[in-house]
């Protein structure tokens, strides 16, 4: 028994560094990996970073993102390389371009069109009343003698 938890403790000590991200040597460095991944969507996940998930592909974003800034490259040099990879949608906060205008005015657009359509179902139900005194008199007594319970005698 204690063989094969020796056996199994030497596997894992070996392997728990390959398994394990490698983090850049300046403190700096890393902190900015961890930003910077942090903006980024996970293309897996959707709605977390990179830097949230376990996704494999989040863990190779990760891993460029850091082979980015070892070699020097800037925030927005790291970032336009992504997005030239996987596209604007891979930014939580995409660009304001012509290829993003669903993402930035679609939901005022929805906003916009389900007021109107709240505003045209009330003033459509606030001239129902009005319809009704529109009635001449002989349709009048029919709709009396029907609301006290009457036939209708014609």
């Amino acid at each position: 028994m204690r063989r094969a938890l020796a056996v199994i403790a030497i596997l894992w000590l070996g392997l728990a560094p390959a398994l394990a991200e490698v983090q850049l040597a300046d403190p700096r460095q890393e902190q900015r990996a961890r930003d910077l991944s942090r903006e980024i969507r996970c293309v897996v996940c959707q709605s977390q970073s990179v830097a949230d998930s376990d996704a494999d592909i989040a863990k190779d974003v990760r891993a460029i993102v850091r082979e980015q800034i070892a070699a020097g490259r800037s925030d927005q040099e790291v970032r336009d390389y992504l997005v030239a990879r996987y596209g604007d949608f891979v930014l939580f906060d995409p660009p304001f371009k012509a290829s993003t205008y669903v993402l930035w005015i679609g939901p005022f657009a929805i906003l916009l069109v389900a007021g109107i359509g709240v505003a045209l179902f009330f003033r459509r139900r606030a001239a129902e009343p009005a319809r009704i005194a529109e009635l001449d008199s002989e349709e009048r007594e029919r709709v009396a003698r029907l609301l006290d319970g009457r036939k209708d005698g014609a």
